[in-house]
């Protein structure tokens, strides 16, 4: 690939992947409006390398945390705060693991990679993430996640493999439904991101490292700090945003892209 299509590819993996408006929806359309080259395993676990490392340094006091907590939790024990964090995370993480690998055995993850389906799911999520964020309340707090939250936001992320759903925006929805305010409700979404696209990385890497592909390490490698780059400068603005502004000008976002692409996909 050229320079120009790594930093293009990584520039847009970093900049929606913590948006609400799905990473994985946008590349998939990357070649298929451009009619440009599909970007390839390497670089798919590239980019979500380079966005793993901008979410744990952004949250690098909440990460600390966790990872103390889960030596704690490994050793059968939930009596910090940090062992708790890492006990919720993991448990809204094993939903999305597991349909994830039933997806990717049975096929149906290229089945989803259309037009038709990415137009869909930005529209519909999009009308479904506003409505959360209107009508939620916003009394419930990041730091007072139950298990049981993070069970339901677990199970929404599921719904984030089909592209164009969002990770973010589902998880976020979820949370603004629950009653967790809109920084508060980011905040979790990102560390759920955390153990989710480190899990997906692994998943792709298997298959690069099956395929031996190592003559593109060094693209993966520029990808990636790109990635970090745009992820980091997203993943910053949006949350200093989220002080003043709603999640409306992502639905709008949101639903002019749907509109547009189900125009495409059925003309």
């Amino acid at each position: 690939m050229t320079l120009f299509q790594l930093f293009l590819v990584a520039a847009i993996q970093g900049l929606t992947e913590f948006l609400p408006i799905s990473s994985s929806g946008h590349l998939v359309l990357l070649p298929a409006l451009t009619g440009g080259p599909d970007q390839g395993l390497a670089i798919d676990v590239a980019v979500h390398v380079g966005t793993l490392f901008a979410v744990v340094a952004y949250f690098w006091a909440d990460v600390k945390i966790a990872l103390v907590g889960t030596t704690r939790l490994l050793r059968g024990r939930v009596d910090t705060q940090g062992a708790f964090l890492a006990l919720c995370l993991a448990i809204s993480t094993v939903p999305v693991v597991l349909a994830g690998a039933a997806i990717k055995l049975s096929g149906l993850d290229e089945l989803m990679r259309s037009v038709t389906v990415i137009g869909w799911t930005m529209l519909g999520f999009g009308i479904v993430l506003y409505w959360a964020d209107k009508t939620g309340a916003t009394d419930q707090k990041a730091s007072n996640w139950t298990l049981k939250d993070a069970g339901i936001m677990g199970l929404a992320q599921v719904l984030a493999l089909i592209p164009g759903t969002s990770r973010s925006g589902i998880t976020i929805t979820a949370a603004r439904r629950l009653g967790y305010g809109r920084e508060d409700a980011a905040k979790l979404a990102m560390l759920m991101s955390i153990p989710t696209i480190a899990a997906s990385g692994l998943l792709l890497g298997v298959d690069v490292v099956k395929e031996a592909d190592w003559a593109i390490a060094r693209d993966g490698l520029i990808a990636a700090a790109f990635a970090f780059i745009a992820a980091l400068l997203a993943l910053t603005l949006m949350m200093r945003l989220l002080r003043s502004v709603s999640f409306t000008p992502y639905v709008i976002y949101r639903v002019a892209l749907g509109i547009v692409l189900l125009i495409y996909a059925y003309s």
